[in-house]
């Protein structure tokens, strides 16, 4: 009987891995617009085009790539972040499995253009489909600037079953507020179908709330502090008179990342039982500053999901 088992070619094993990582347009600038902020950007600007099926580009003034490093960064876990597995428990950056750019670069055009800020001459990379159609250098800006057009080009299946675009849009959206509120200190510019939707100048993560959410929000919300040897936790958090029965806009984030946490939540919402009525949803926008080794984020793919070591006591 002949052998059967053998190893998948790389363009499938990135297509299956981007069904995790690439879930719709909005996963797309998550992974984009946190690998800017990775290479230490201050100015990022967004631009989307029909929701993202058409066209998802992300400029930014960042450290840029050299040519070895621009193609090395399609491939599959190649990272710039970790060396050693002991590394995913100190770790400074959004990103680290290696996994985001392959992904999408199995299922979109992917054009990028980068260079770095003390190099004369940049380079630019077309890759269709994971595959590299050409890389030549060309003069650039410094920084990156990385566009993705046709997005599941080569999926029919998951681009028919994409929302209409303004579900898509508004995905988009909420993704963009996670970023900009996690990262008060970098400019954000959001473009949609050439309407310029947002421009955030750096400053307070208070002044990035109003900015984003309405000038109202500055009188319904107070700070909160409190340190001890486990966690520090600071941020904003409603007035019980300013909970709302729908879409409450409620955050948490973790050593400067964004992170979903039922029990947290569920802590959050015990403290307001006496004071808003069941159906309604208080606002918070909470932070939590812990020992990176005591968190495990590589749960999922999307590194939404966190472990703590000490969530009782937290």
């Amino acid at each position: 009987m002949s052998d059967i088992i053998r190893l998948l070619p790389d363009s499938v094993a990135n297509q299956i891995a981007a069904g995790e990582v690439i879930q719709r347009p909005a996963s797309v600038v998550k992974e984009l617009v946190e690998n800017a902020v990775d290479a230490g950007a201050t100015s990022i600007q967004i631009i989307i085009r029909d929701a993202g099926r058409t066209l998802i580009q992300v400029v930014d003034n960042g450290c840029g790539m050299t040519d070895t490093d621009a193609r090395m960064a399609f491939e599959r876990h190649a990272t710039s972040k970790i060396a050693a597995a002991a590394d995913l428990f100190s770790l400074s950056t959004m990103g680290f499995r290696g996994e985001a750019l392959a992904s999408i670069a199995a299922v979109a055009q992917v054009d990028l253009r980068t260079m770095r800020h003390d190099a004369q001459i940049g380079t630019r990379l077309i890759i269709n489909g994971s595959v590299v159609e050409s890389q030549e250098p060309e003069a650039s800006a410094p920084g990156s600037n990385m566009m993705v057009k046709n997005l599941f080009f080569n999926v029919p299946a998951r681009r028919k079953f994409l929302k209409k675009d303004s579900v898509e849009l508004a995905n988009i959206m909420r993704e963009f507020e996670r970023l900009a509120l996690v990262n008060p200190e970098v400019e954000f510019t959001l473009v949609n179908n050439d309407s310029v939707m947002h421009q955030l100048l750096k400053g307070s993560l208070k002044q990035r709330i109003v900015d984003l959410f309405g000038k109202s929000l500055e009188k319904q919300i107070i700070p909160i502090h409190t340190e001890t040897s486990i966690v520090k936790i600071s941020g904003f958090i409603g007035l019980p008179s300013s909970g709302r029965r729908r879409n409450a806009l409620q955050y948490f984030f973790v050593n400067g990342r964004n992170m979903r946490h039922p029990y947290f939540h569920k802590a959050a919402m015990s403290c307001y039982e006496p004071l808003i009525a069941p159906d309604v949803q208080p606002n918070y926008f909470i932070n939590f500053e812990v020992d990176s080794s005591t968190i495990d984020v590589n749960i999922h793919p999307t590194k939404n999901e966190i472990k703590f070591e000490d969530e009782q006591a937290i």
